[in-house]
C-alpha cells in the first residue's frame, strides 16, 4: 500500500533520534497486521511528523470506565486492530490466571457481542480469534446486539467474562471495548488495574490473527453463536419482572389512548424494543423512521447521545408531534441508557425527565411492582442503590418506606457489583440507577440497560393513566416529591481538553488556604451560603468524619470533590472518564414540608451559577459551558 515502509528499509532509515519513540515505530510497523493503519504510521515516518507520531506511539490507551474507549486510527493511544488483538491477548492471559482449570476455558468461554460502529464487528472477531486459538469457547453474537445483551449472557451461560464493542453514545469516529466480569457486572479494581498489567506483558501478537478468516472458525465447536441460547430467555426473564396482572392490563388497555414514539438514535435498540413491548403486551411504538435503522455514520445526530437534551431529539419531537403521541422513548445507539419525555398539555411542550427525576420514577414503579408480586413481601429486605452524583431521592424514600438504600461511586460498575453483594447476602435489590439516564429495574442484568426500562417506563405510563387517576408521569413526579420531599437538580459541565489545567483547577479547590493541604472554600457568595463538610475521593479526605478519612473507594487517577451546604444542597464536581469534560451535580433535597419549591430551585440556580463561577472560573480558565447553559 502506498506509504507503507518494508521491513529492509525501516532497518536502513534514520527515524527521529529519540530512542523510545524510534522503538516504538519498529513495533508498530512490525506488529500491525492492517494495511490501513500501518500504511498511517509508515506515513507520518515519511513525513518526519515526530509530534504526531509521539502522541500516538508513546502514550497507551488505558483502561477506564469498565475498558477502553477512543478515536478509531494509528496508534497505541487509539481504538484499531493492533491495539484490540494485544487487549484480547492480555484479557485472555488474565483469565486464564483467575481461572487455572483449563476445562473452564472450553466449557464456560466468553462472550463477544458489538455495536453497530465503523470496526465494531471487525473488533469482536479479532478477539474472538484470539480467545478460540487460546482454546476458549467463545460466544460471539452474529448480528448487532443491545449491551445489556452481553453481561445477561454471561450469567445465562456461566461465562468466565464477557466484551461489548461499543462507544455507547460518543461520536462516530469512536469506538471502545466495555468489559465485563464473570458475574455478569462491569469490572472493578483489581480486574482492571490486573488486566492492564497482562496486556502490558502481551504487546506482541503471537498469534497470525490478520489472516484467520472468522467465517473458518465457525465449523469448529468452540466458535459458537449464543443469540438463540440467550435472547429468547432474556425477553422471557423481562416479562417475569412484571406483576401479571400488568402484562394482562396492558393487554386490555390496548387502543387507550396513550402513543409511544421511539428512537433508537441510528444504533441498535429497535428490533429488541419491539420484542420486549410484545412481551409484555404493549401497543407497538411509532419509530423515528430517520433514525431508527442502524447507520455508523449517525447523519441526523452526530453527537447521538439523548442525554444532551432536545437538540439529540428534534426529529422525535417532530415524530410525536405529527403522530399525537403523549409519550418518547430514547435508546442511545447501544441501547443501554434510556431517555424519556411526555407531553404536557399545560405547556403544550414535551417535558424531557431528566435522569434524576426518572429515578425517581422507577423507583416508585419497582417499589409498587414489588409491592404487587410479593404481597407479604418484608420492605426492610429490599434495596435500593444509586451512585454518588445522583439524586438522593431514593435515600429519602427509604426513610419512610423501610427499605434499605446504599450510595456507591459513580458508574454501574460500582452499583452492579453492590447489587450482586447484596442479593449473595440474601438481599432483594430492586432497582439502581445513575443521573446519567442508566437504569436497572430488577437483577435479571448487572447493569443499566436501556430496553428494560423502556419496557417499564411505557408500562407506568399506561398504568397511571388508566389505574391510578389518570395522571400523567409528571403529575406522579409531583405526588411522589410530595411525599417524599422536593428534589431538585442541576447536572451539566464544562469543557476541558487540557488534563493539567484541570489538575490544577481541582488542587486549588483542595490547598484554598494559601496552598495549604485540606484546605477547601468554606462558602459561596461572600459567606451567603456556608459549606457544611467536603468529601474528595481524589485524595480520601472527608471532613465529616471522625479519621477525616472517605469510606468510599478512592481514585487517585481521576477527579471527584463533593461539597455539603449548611442549606442542604450538595454539589459533586468530577472529571468524566470517557470525555474531556468536567462535570457538576447539585441538588437540593426538600422535606415534604417544605412545600414552597419554587424557592428551593431558585435557591438551587443561584448557587449552581455562584459554584461554576467561583469553583471552575470558566471565564478566567478558559473553558467552555455546555451550550444549553
Amino acid at each position: 500500500m502506498a506509504g507503507e515502509i518494508s521491513e529492509l528499509e525501516l532497518e536502513n532509515m534514520t527515524l527521529s533520534g529519540d530512542l523510545k519513540l524510534d522503538e516504538q515505530i519498529k513495533n508498530w510497523l512490525k506488529w500491525d497486521g492492517n494495511s490501513k493503519t500501518k500504511a498511517e504510521i509508515s506515513q507520518a515516518v515519511k513525513n518526519q511528523d515526530w509530534d504526531a507520531l509521539r502522541n500516538r506511539l508513546c502514550n497507551r490507551i488505558a483502561f477506564g470506565t469498565a475498558g477502553l474507549r477512543a478515536e478509531m486510527r494509528a496508534g497505541f493511544d487509539s481504538m484499531n486492530d493492533l491495539v484490540v488483538v494485544q487487549t484480547a491477548q492480555g484479557l485472555c492471559e488474565y483469565i486464564k490466571e483467575q481461572f487455572p482449570d483449563k476445562s473452564s476455558w472450553s466449557e464456560r468461554g466468553v462472550v463477544f457481542g458489538y455495536d453497530a460502529r465503523y470496526n465494531s464487528q471487525r473488533f469482536a472477531e479479532l478477539s474472538a480469534i484470539v480467545f478460540v486459538q487460546n482454546n476458549f469457547r467463545v460466544h460471539l453474537y452474529k448480528r448487532f446486539v443491545a449491551t445489556p445483551l452481553v453481561p445477561y449472557a454471561i450469567t445465562k451461560l456461566n461465562c468466565l467474562a464477557g466484551v461489548q464493542v461499543t462507544a455507547s453514545h460518543n461520536p462516530k469516529q469512536d469506538n471502545g471495548y466495555k468489559v465485563y466480569w464473570s458475574n455478569g457486572a462491569q469490572i472493578i479494581p483489581p480486574h482492571d488495574a490486573g488486566i492492564h498489567k497482562t496486556i502490558l506483558k502481551n504487546l506482541e501478537p503471537i498469534g497470525d490473527y490478520w489472516n484467520t478468516n472468522v467465517s473458518e472458525l465457525w465449523s469448529k465447536e468452540l466458535l459458537i453463536d449464543p443469540y438463540d441460547k440467550v435472547v429468547p430467555f432474556y425477553f422471557e426473564a423481562l416479562k417475569k419482572e412484571f406483576p401479571c396482572s400488568f402484562i394482562q392490563d396492558n393487554r386490555e388497555h390496548r387502543g387507550r389512548p396513550l402513543k409511544i414514539a421511539y428512537t433508537a438514535m441510528h444504533g441498535v435498540g429497535y428490533p429488541f424494543i419491539e420484542e420486549a413491548f410484545v412481551h409484555v403486551n404493549l401497543e407497538p411504538v411509532v419509530p423515528v423512521s430517520q433514525q431508527v435503522e442502524p447507520d455508523p455514520e449517525f447523519p441526523t445526530t452526530p453527537m447521538p447521545n439523548p442525554e444532551e437534551g432536545k437538540q439529540s431529539l428534534d426529529l422525535a419531537i417532530k415524530t410525536a408531534t405529527e403522530h399525537n403521541c403523549q409519550i418518547i422513548l430514547a435508546n442511545d445507539p447501544d441501547a443501554d441508557r434510556l431517555a424519556v419525555a411526555e407531553y404536557d398539555p399545560k405547556t403544550k411542550k414535551f417535558k424531557l425527565f431528566n435522569g434524576n427525576e426518572l429515578g425517581a420514577l422507577l423507583g416508585y414503579w419497582s417499589l409498587l411492582t414489588y409491592k404487587e408480586r410479593e404481597p407479604k413481601g418484608d420492605l426492610s429486605n429490599c434495596v435500593m442503590i444509586y451512585s454518588t452524583v445522583s439524586s438522593k431521592i431514593l435515600k429519602s424514600m427509604a426513610a419512610i418506606e423501610g427499605f434499605k438504600s446504599y450510595e456507591t461511586l459513580t458508574g454501574f460498575k460500582w452499583m452492579g457489583n453492590k447489587a450482586e453483594e447484596e442479593e449473595l447476602a440474601g438481599k432483594k435489590v430492586l432497582f439502581a440507577f445513575e443521573e446519567a439516564i442508566g437504569f436497572m429495574v430488577s437483577t435479571t442484568v448487572l447493569d443499566k440497560d436501556g430496553v428494560s426500562a423502556a419496557a417499564h417506563v411505557a408500562t407506568m405510563a399506561r398504568y397511571l393513566r388508566c389505574q391510578e387517576k389518570s395522571i400523567t408521569l409528571l403529575e406522579k413526579l409531583h405526588e411522589i416529591y410530595k411525599t417524599y420531599g422536593y428534589h431538585t437538580s442541576i447536572c451539566s459541565y464544562v469543557i476541558c481538553r487540557d488534563q493539567l489545567l484541570i489538575k490544577q483547577i481541582f488542587n486549588r479547590l483542595r490547598t484554598f488556604d494559601n496552598g495549604k493541604e485540606n484546605t477547601y472554600p468554606n462558602s459561596i457568595l461572600n459567606g451567603e451560603f456556608k459549606i457544611e463538610h467536603v468529601r474528595d475521593l481524589t485524595t480520601g479526605y472527608d471532613s465529616s468524619a471522625a479519621d477525616k478519612k472517605a469510606t468510599l473507594p478512592v481514585s487517585s487517577s481521576s477527579q471527584m470533590i463533593t461539597f455539603t451546604f449548611e442549606n442542604g444542597l450538595i454539589v459533586t464536581l468530577r472529571t468524566s472518564g470517557t470525555e474531556p469534560k468536567m462535570k457538576y451535580y447539585a441538588e437540593m433535597c426538600g422535606k415534604p414540608k417544605d412545600e414552597n419549591w419554587d424557592e428551593l430551585t431558585r435557591t438551587l440556580n443561584r448557587m449552581v451559577e455562584a459554584i461554576v463561577n467561583e469553583f471552575y472560573e470558566p471565564e478566567k480558565n478558559g473553558l467552555q459551558r455546555k451550550a444549553s447553559d
